[in-house]
């Protein structure tokens, strides 16, 4: 009896009638440490009804062996499965094929179907981020967490139109003339100085090969340059990017064109980190002969003592004579995190004073650049594009670019 249930149980499965069809569908680029949907359509042909379990071969970066998406199929149903992946590195990521294990009402045997599906998606900076923070920065009407909106200061702004006044305009801007004529309160409005060069500067070196929740601490930058460009170029600035480690990687001069985004997109893509110590001179070298005219200097890098801030800090202090430079660091949250654990024995005490010397020493890292004309961001890496777009949108307010 088994024998013949299981030769009813082939001939169901094996038959000529059984047809599946499966299609998956990318993205064209996936965004570096965002989550990415992929999606399998899969139709049922056949005249009778499947059990499916459904394995994709995922690229070996995301070390997954244990991906399956079950599911029941009518006959000549349509169905779509879709999942989310998240990738941690840069480059190319390529699937593999499709298995498909069926099963039918009987359940004894199961038949495995395999479609040959290689295709590859290149990882680029996160394109996903640069697009929300871009509509976060310029959303006038909502007040989003994360980016604040700046107050002017002064005037030294050109003359836009004259609008009707609204709640949380300066009330400095009152036009009283038009205030009269139109019986209604109205307010001058002004336009950010335009043409101003902003440049992204990554550090390359080993200080920036610090993991953090997956990425890398000069991955957090390269997806902060791709965000702090576009809006740089959004709002009619120009955009420049330079890496640089012993020696000197991307150097794309700051621009305005059309296609000038997604040329830094491809330099970022490309750049990797390097085992070496920064060359901090040849910063400076770049700094004085590539950059013509006055601009805005984003160097993302990283300190973790004193005794390394001191060791460059008069190159620091040269370049900011010749354009505005802003450091951004890193603060260690794992540190932070540790340090505000309480204490259960005497060596905790010891381990917890020493963690919060060490968050101390970051603080007087940033008073010491301060203290040198030289503006500072130190920020928790997951932080490092809201609080570089801030002080972006502080400095245009100010006037200092």
């Amino acid at each position: 009896m088994a024998a013949a249930i299981s030769i009813a149980d082939g001939i169901l499965l094996f038959n000529k009638n059984i047809r599946l069809k499966v299609r998956r569908r990318l993205p064209k680029i996936f965004s570096l440490g965002d989550e990415n949907q992929v999606t399998l359509e899969i139709t049922n042909d056949s005249p009778r009804a499947l059990d499916l379990e459904i394995i994709d071969e995922l690229p070996v970066q995301f070390q997954r062996r244990d991906f399956s998406e079950t599911l029941h199929l009518q006959p000549h149903e349509e169905r779509t499965v879709s999942y989310g992946l998240t990738p941690m590195e840069r480059g190319e990521y390529d699937f593999g094929a499709v298995n498909v294990f069926m099963t039918s009402k009987i359940g004894l045997l199961q038949r495995r179907w395999r479609h040959d599906y290689a295709m590859t998606v290149p990882v680029y900076p996160s394109v996903i981020q640069m697009k929300n923070f871009e509509l976060r920065a310029f959303d006038r009407i909502t007040n989003q967490q994360g980016i604040k909106k700046m107050r002017r200061i002064g005037h030294s702004y050109e003359f836009e139109q004259i609008k009707t006044y609204v709640r949380g305009d300066d009330v400095r801007s009152v036009n009283w003339k038009a205030t009269g004529r139109r019986g209604a309160l109205m307010v001058n409005q002004y336009e950010d100085e335009r043409a101003q060069q902003v440049y992204s500067i990554i550090d390359k070196s080993r200080a920036m090969k610090m993991p953090f929740e997956g990425l890398s601490l000069m991955d957090y930058a390269i997806n902060t340059s791709l965000v702090i460009s576009n809006i740089a170029l959004q709002k009619f600035d120009k955009a420049g990017l330079i890496t640089f480690s012993d020696k000197l990687g991307a150097t794309i001069k700051a621009d305005r064109k059309a296609n000038h985004l997604n040329k830094i997109l491809q330099a970022l893509y490309r750049e990797r980190e390097r085992p070496v110590e920064a060359n901090y001179e040849l910063l400076y070298q770049t700094a004085r002969k590539l950059i013509k005219g006055r601009s805005l200097l984003m160097l993302y890098t990283n300190f973790e003592s004193m005794y390394a801030l001191d060791r460059v800090l008069p190159m620091l202090r040269r370049v900011n004579t010749l354009h505005l430079l802003v450091v951004v660091f890193f603060e260690n949250t794992e540190i932070r995190d540790f340090s505000e654990q309480p204490a259960e024995q005497l060596s905790d005490i010891y381990t917890r004073t020493v963690a919060r010397q060490f968050l101390s020493e970051k603080a007087a890292m940033v008073q010491k650049l301060k203290q040198y004309g030289i503006q500072a961001v130190l920020t928790a890496p997951e932080d490092l594009s809201v609080n570089t777009i801030n002080k972006y949108l502080e400095l245009k307010s100010r006037g200092l670019i």
